[in-house]
């Protein structure tokens, strides 16, 4: 993998010629309370404008030919956060999906969401389920929000299913391979992962998409996710286009 700390903000080189543009995208959305905390407003100001760069990014990704978008919306860990902040984020995924789903509908878009979302409430369980089934024939691009996610859980949960059905004759153990496991995944029928973003400047995983990120390029950017726009998505593409990806290889 090849990690490279870059400014949207500067000019950017001309992509390679002919370069395959990623067929999946994921970003880590950071630095919504940094946004509001610079403006001297609360942290759900900066959630609330996060919602809108999250309508923004949807369609210009859809836009910049981007077959699967995954957005890390809400993490297993952020339930640390303080009881209000919680119940104002899931108010907001709540009026994300009432006020987009005609939008995704009519754009073809389906919307998959991944992690242990089934434990949320049971309302806003309802509600994704809607949306899901909605949009379960549209023939793409595919939108996928992280909810209630951990990778570690994520891995555990492909290895105790692939353990159950190893136990259930099911499988033969010794078949069990890199593939087997991957398709074990909340992603298994995705595309690999091709370019992680994380915004505002931190540089860490932080529990997201860790077997899916395996040969991913990484791009983490200066810019707070509320200001991420159409353009820094277009460079963060760009940039990628220049990267010479090897596998391994030579």
């Amino acid at each position: 993998m090849t990690v490279v700390v870059r400014s949207v903000a500067a000019k950017p080189a001309p992509a390679s010629e002919g370069a395959a543009p990623p067929r999946h995208v994921a970003i880590i959305m950071d630095g919504n309370g940094r946004w509001a905390k610079k403006r001297l407003l609360p942290r759900i100001a900066g959630h609330k404008q996060g919602v809108e760069a999250v309508r923004r990014i949807s369609r210009a990704a859809r836009k910049l030919g981007i077959e699967v978008l995954t957005l890390y919306a809400f993490s297993s860990e952020n339930w640390r956060r303080p009881e209000e902040e919680v119940r104002d984020l899931m108010g907001l995924l709540r009026h994300f999906l009432a006020s987009e789903l005609d939008e995704l509908v009519s754009e073809g878009v389906k919307l998959r969401v991944i992690g242990a979302w089934r434990k949320l409430s049971p309302d806003l369980v309802a509600l994704i389920d809607g949306a899901i089934a909605r949009t379960a024939s549209n023939p793409g691009p595919t939108l996928v929000i992280a909810l209630n996610y951990g990778a570690q859980a994520e891995l555990a949960d492909a290895a105790r299913t692939l353990a159950e059905r190893a136990r259930a004759g099911e499988v033969d153990p010794a078949t069990i391979d890199e593939k087997a496991f991957e398709a074990a995944l909340d992603t298994g029928d995705l595309p690999p992962l091709d370019l992680l973003i994380r915004t505002s400047g931190e540089q860490r995983l932080s529990n997201f998409l860790l077997w899916q990120a395996a040969y991913a390029e990484f791009l983490f950017v200066d810019t707070l996710w509320p200001d991420f726009d159409e353009k820094a998505l277009a460079d963060a593409l760009g940039e990628f286009g220049r990267r010479q990806r090897r596998f391994g290889g030579l």
